[in-house]
């Protein structure tokens, strides 16, 4: 039997409580749904809320319990292959854009399964082990993987309920809107910097590690970009204009009649917004979300501006807190608000909305995937996308950090993306 001395005591207590508190969230922001709301798959990019539930079980199951756990169940074949999501090295699975033909198996019986494999991962973990602290870290992953889910979870909610003409109605906690403080640029010196994650604290194998980047002098704009902002872009005929346009995004808007962005309405030559608590008046200092990479770069382009680098936006927030008062999910308003109550010197750099940068995913210098089948996790992916930084309003804070990298097809308008201005220093 192995020792565990109390350090490494309460890294498991605090992993447990994590744990659970993460489990009981996930059931917590599907409570608004009716039994009828867990089986659609409304877009091909989005996934039914009962697979979000099975798969991040799954994940549990498959990757921790099927190895650690003594005379562990056969996991059920359909199981398996409907909650597999993309794991090539464990097995065969259902195609993403079929996740929403499976009417079996049952919302009840995906609720039986969650609430044995979360007993089960209790009970693990009440004991010690060879191969414990592995456990545990594995267990980290699968808590900060489900997080990662209930954003996911939102968003998916988010575009079913817009499709359904709002009838999903999430409550969400009152906030009192105000100006936010004037734009202005800020000024950074270039030189070599270092990025990367460092320290003991979770991060994806995507983050790390720490190296030396060369930066040129540059400017970030003090707050994100508004809505009233994007208006004044599309007042001026920007989804018009094809040379403010990368020639794959002019075929994008063209394609699908793309003129605003995803969940404004237009009613009576004025717009409309949808947000998970239904649809509301436009708050014009909010900051503008659910726009593409394509919209982002053209905006840019448009102010004679671009987008940010992700090294950039990363070295800008080294000493930027994550504080309680940001809009992440927690807040549980889940939408960009206009309200600054910040003092740092970038308004709004982490909650509210992720932000494009004009970086492609790729792997840093010296960058290594997990090993075994967590390698497909982050590192499969490092194709046709380009990175976000700094969380958003459906975030969990928990899960955040700095040297966080989202990323997405340039043409993906379902997250809760928009955009901050950069320059180089020519252009002060």
């Amino acid at each position: 039997m192995q020792r565990i001395g109390k350090p490494d005591a309460d890294k498991a207590n605090s992993i447990i409580s994590n744990f659970i508190k993460t489990r009981k969230l996930t059931e917590d922001l599907v409570k608004p749904l009716q039994t009828e709301d867990y089986v659609v798959q409304a877009t091909e990019d989005a996934s039914p809320a009962k697979w979000h539930l099975g798969h991040t079980t799954w994940f549990f199951d498959k990757l921790i319990l099927s190895k650690f756990a003594k005379n562990h169940h056969d996991i059920p074949a359909e199981f398996d292959f409907l909650f597999n999501s993309y794991y090539e090295t464990l097995g065969h699975h259902v195609q993403k854009n079929s996740r929403g033909v499976m009417s079996r198996p049952l919302v009840s019986e995906i609720y039986e399964y969650r609430k044995k494999i979360t007993g089960d991962i209790l009970n693990l973990l009440k004991s010690q082990f060879e191969g414990f602290d592995e456990c545990l870290n594995l267990v980290e992953l699968g808590i900060n993987h489900e997080q990662q889910h209930q954003e996911l979870l939102l968003m998916d909610i988010k575009i079913l309920s817009y499709l359904n003409d709002g009838r999903i109605s999430y409550p969400t906690e009152e906030s009192n809107k105000e100006r936010n403080r004037e734009n202005k640029w800020v000024n950074f010196k270039g030189g070599i910097k270092y990025i990367g994650h460092k320290g003991d604290g979770f991060a994806y194998d995507n983050e790390k590690p720490v190296h030396k980047v060369f930066l040129e002098d540059f400017s970030i704009s003090t707050n994100p970009v508004t809505i009233g902002d994007y208006l004044e872009f599309i007042d001026d005929g920007g989804y018009e204009k094809p040379e403010l346009w990368l020639s794959s995004g002019w075929d994008f808007i063209k394609k699908n009649q793309v003129n605003a962005p995803l969940y404004w309405i237009k009613e009576d030559d004025k717009f409309r917004i949808f947000k998970l608590s239904g649809y509301e008046d436009m708050d014009m200092n909010e900051p503008v979300s659910h726009i593409s990479y394509y919209e982002a770069d053209a905006y840019a382009r448009w102010k004679g501006a671009r987008l940010p680098k992700e090294e950039e936006l990363e070295f800008a927030g080294h000493d930027q807190k994550i504080k309680k008062n940001q809009n992440f999910m927690d807040k549980f308003y889940l939408s960009p608000i206009s309200v600054n109550e910040e003092k740092d010197q970038l308004n709004k750099l982490f909650g509210d909305v992720w932000e494009w940068t004009a970086s492609s995913y790729l792997p840093y210098p010296g960058g290594k995937a997990m090993e075994g089948s967590l390698g497909e996790y982050n590192f499969k992916f490092m194709s046709n996308q380009f990175v976000l930084r700094g969380g958003s309003c459906l975030t969990p804070m928990s899960h955040f950090r700095n040297t966080y990298r989202n990323f997405y097809p340039p043409d993906k308008r379902w997250q809760m993306a928009g955009l901050r201005l950069a320059r180089d220093s020519s252009g002060q």
